[in-house]
């Protein structure tokens, strides 16, 4: 299947405007629908010409080094180069088609913007690719926190079976082990011969050079009244009042990413979930096995996926959650959540305003918000705001894209139970819709 045709399939299933123009521009041999490996380095070029890797902008450079950075990966110029290297190298994945950055394009926010990932031999995954942005501060990786750092975190792709499928690490390794390239590099950054561990090192150091926290958001708070418009800022008095949405996803100079770095129940796709039999069929397999292996293959390859940090933790209290997200280049990085079903910034803010979907295990926090249109359209104008300034142009794009889909549908709204007209437990008390109130009537 061509490049351009499976872009059309894929956006005939997202609905996603403007893919196809997206897709005429990619080079015809991309795997995967990626962006070519030698383009997305030409792109990466252009957005970090003028960064430091070793100081990024905005970040102290006492802390960038003494806490972010590991003891064990000192970050070097010879350990991003070699990292940068191994991102974009085909050869660690089984088939030679699939590198780091087929689901963390450089052309897509270093995200895929699918549903859900896609691997060697087109097999599909059951999560959402996070962006590669700014993860270097995050406290954890991966939607359910099974990788407690971006070295743990690069090791498992390379090994699962749908993703880039090497049958072990030893088998991945021997795929550039030999290759004289590889040996200088490794030799310059590490002072040995190519070995696993140093591999997972290097594409953490280059991925930490990925720190994009120049948005218009930042300008406006630094004074320039002109960088968002009245739209935004009313949407950001609702952030952190009305919307609430500054409860999870406080945003400061402290804390650039707004996320509280914890795991919540937030109602995605909750609806249809037996939570309690996936829990019990996930327990008799880790019990067996529960191996940092074992609970990517759960996470990744089963249905067991919907019970997402609950699969690392085994702890009843974490059925259903998923890690707060960061809130940096939301407006490029669609679709959104783990499982990538809510396709516009409006869809997120429609799941909220109505309070989730109810499940046992639902957090607290989730409730009803009953904003109203026009703060829904600030609100969004606000979270729009958060991408690097680099990505102007896409993000404009995406606005646009966005604002025409969200015309056309909202799946997820819910006005009656935004505004309390209904409560979630009546469809299961009355078998169907209370009181003949539809969910979306004005």
């Amino acid at each position: 299947m061509t490049t351009t045709r499976r872009f059309a399939r894929l956006a005939l299933a997202t609905g996603f405007a403007g893919l196809l123009i997206m897709a005429c521009a990619i080079a015809a041999d991309a795997p995967h629908g990626a962006m070519a490996m030698d383009a997305q380095q030409t792109r990466i070029d252009q957005l970090l010409q003028d960064q430091d890797p070793l100081a990024p902008p905005g970040v102290d450079v006492d802390f960038w080094h003494k806490v972010l950075i590991p003891r064990d990966n000192a970050l070097t110029s010879a350990r991003i180069a070699l990292g940068r290297k191994l991102y974009f190298e085909t050869r660690l994945s089984a088939d030679g088609t699939v590198a780091c950055a087929t689901c963390h394009d450089a052309s897509r926010g270093f995200t895929d913007q699918r549903m859900v990932a896609e691997g060697i031999g087109d097999k599909l995954g059951q999560r959402n690719s996070p962006t590669a942005l700014n993860a270097a501060f995050m406290q954890t990786q991966f939607w359910d926190g099974r990788a407690a750092s971006l070295e743990a975190q690069a090791r498992l792709p390379i090994v699962n079976p749908i993703e880039m499928g090497h049958p072990d690490e030893k088998a991945a390794l021997a795929a550039i082990a030999k290759d004289p390239q590889y040996v200088e590099m490794f030799q310059s950054a590490y002072g040995r011969a190519p070995n696993f561990d140093d591999l997972a090192r290097a594409i953490a150091s280059f991925e930490r050079t990925l720190v994009f926290l120049d948005a218009p958001f930042d300008r406006w708070q630094a004074g320039d009244e002109q960088a968002v418009s009245e739209s935004a800022k009313r949407g950001f008095v609702l952030f952190e009042g009305k919307a609430r949405c500054a409860s999870c996803h406080m945003i400061n100079g402290a804390n650039p990413l707004g996320t509280d770095h914890r795991f919540h129940n937030i109602g995605v796709s909750a609806r249809n979930q037996n939570f309690e039999s996936l829990a019990h069929k996930a327990l008799a397999l880790l019990d067996e096995n529960d191996g940092a292996e074992e609970v990517d293959r759960l996470a990744l390859e089963t249905d067991m996926s919907e019970l997402g940090r609950f699969l690392v933790t085994k702890n009843y209290a974490d059925i259903g959650s998923f890690k707060t997200e960061q809130l940096r280049n939301l407006g490029i990085t669609a679709p959104y959540m783990h499982d990538g079903t809510l396709t516009t910034l409006w869809d997120v803010v429609d799941h909220y305003n109505k309070g989730g979907e109810a499940n046992p295990y639902l957090d607290g926090g989730i409730e009803p918000l009953a904003l109203s249109e026009d703060e829904i359209d600030d609100l969004v104008a606000f979270l729009f705001t958060l991408t690097d300034v680099r990505f102007a142009e896409a993000n404009q794009a995406a606005i646009r894209s966005q604002q025409a889909r969200a015309a056309k549908q909202r799946p997820f709204r819910d006005t009656a139970l935004a505004e309390r007209r209904v409560l979630p437990f009546e469809d299961r008390v009355f078998g169907g819709p209370a009181l003949g109130i539809q969910g979306d009537m004005p």
